[in-house]
Parts: structure tokens; C-alpha cells; sequence
């Protein structure tokens, strides 16, 4: 009896758990990092001098958090009210269809691979503990773990683009005008292969994939970009 208090009192936690603050915070720092040096290496190939980029990147800065911001919430506000939605209609029918409800968490049960006797015995007591949590869970697919967070979202997203976007900002102000946009693309690039490492060893995945998935579509962002600031500077 006392281990079984023992281990209720020491949950066990896995990296889904993270999954929530840690997709929107690897997006914003990501997007923060990729989109700002992409923005300042345009800026700087069109023969830009040190305060326009600067001034480029600071705007972009603020400018993407605010978008992250923005975005993220209304994002995952969808999907909380979706998810709001789902419950109130399952509590309705909860109330009116009892045993058809029942049932139907019964059947869930037999598909997982319990006989039908002891699949009937589970949904009864979970029923009988806490009906919406069962049909939620296991109906819906709706749990603490995956739950919308709109705030926590729109927060985690503007602080770590903010975060992102300041490195290259940074950068612009410590090397010569001239070697801006080299300095620039090479310390993004460590940057973002650091960003993977660190979201690979959280949320538990193989650390080189994800260190060249990063890295790859942040080379090619600001090789794009550098190549439209050439062309217009150019142009004109």
C-alpha cells in the first residue's frame, strides 16, 4: 500500500508533456532567427548602410513578434473552441443519451482489445468517476497533455521570435557594414543548428536530423532573400 502512495505522489512525465510550449517556441525562435536574417541580408545586399539595416531589423523584430503573437492565439483559440464545442455537445449528449453513451465507450474499448465483459466494466467505472473525462479521453482525443493554451501559445511564441531575432540584429552592430550579410547568414546558421540540437534533446528525437532540418531551410530562406536584395540593388 505504501509503494502505491509512493509512486501517486512521483507521476511520471514524458516529453509530450513539453509538446505545447515547446512546438510554439521552437516556431517562434526559428521564424525569429530566419526571418530577420533573411531580412537583413536583403537589406544589406541592395547596398544598404548599417543604420537602414539596423532600423530593417529591429522593425522586424517587433514587427514578427507581434505577429507570432497575434497568429498563434488566434491559432490555438480556434482550436479551443473547437475543443469547448466537443465537450459541450459530449456533456449534452451525456445527460440525455446515457446509455448510448455508454455503449459507445464500451465499443472503444472492445477496439483496443479488451472482451467485451471487461471493456463494459471499465467504461461503467470510468463513467461512474468521471463520464466527460472518459469520453473526452478516449472519444475525442482530448487530454491535459494536448489541451489548446492560446496564451501560453502566443506568449512562448513572441518572446522566443523576439529572442531569435535579436541574434542577428546583434550581429549587424558588432562587424564591419561590408561583411554584414556573411556574418550575418553564419552565425544564423549556428544558430538555428543549435535551436535544433536543443528542440531534438527536449522533445527526445535524433538531434542530427533535426540540427539539418533547421539548418537546410535556413540556408535556403536567407539565399533567396539575398539574391532579391541583389536584384534590386541592382536595379536601381
Amino acid at each position: 500500500m505504501s509503494s502505491i502512495h509512493a509512486n501517486s505522489r512521483h507521476p511520471e512525465r514524458h516529453r509530450t508533456q513539453h509538446i505545447g510550449w515547446l512546438r510554439a517556441a521552437v516556431l517562434g525562435a526559428n521564424d525569429g532567427i530566419v526571418s530577420t536574417a533573411s531580412l537583413i541580408i536583403g537589406v544589406a545586399a541592395a547596398d544598404a548602410d548599417r543604420t537602414a539595416i539596423g532600423i530593417a531589423g529591429i522593425a522586424g523584430l517587433f514587427a514578427g513578434a507581434m505577429s507570432m503573437a497575434a497568429g498563434e492565439y488566434v491559432s490555438v483559440s480556434s482550436q479551443s473552441d473547437t475543443e469547448k464545442a466537443d465537450l459541450e455537445k459530449e456533456s449534452l449528449e451525456l445527460r440525455h443519451e446515457a446509455e448510448e453513451e455508454l455503449e459507445e465507450l464500451t465499443q472503444i474499448y472492445v477496439g483496443r482489445g479488451l472482451d467485451v465483459d471487461l471493456a463494459r466494466r471499465v467504461a461503467e467505472q470510468l463513467t461512474e468517476h468521471d463520464a466527460l473525462g472518459a469520453h473526452a479521453r478516449d472519444e475525442l482525443g482530448i487530454s491535459q497533455i494536448t489541451t489548446a493554451r492560446p496564451v501560453q501559445a502566443a506568449l512562448a511564441s513572441a518572446a522566443t521570435f523576439a529572442i531569435g531575432a535579436l541574434l542577428p540584429v546583434l550581429v549587424v552592430f558588432a562587424v564591419p557594414t561590408s561583411q554584414i550579410p556573411v556574418w550575418v547568414a553564419a552565425s544564423s546558421l549556428v544558430f538555428l543548428a543549435l535551436l535544433g540540437a536543443a528542440s531534438a534533446r527536449t522533445g527526445g528525437s535524433p538531434v542530427l536530423v533535426a540540427t539539418a532540418r533547421v539548418t537546410f531551410w535556413g540556408a535556403l530562406a536567407m539565399a533567396v532573400t539575398a539574391g532579391v536584395g541583389l536584384l534590386f540593388g541592382v536595379a536601381f
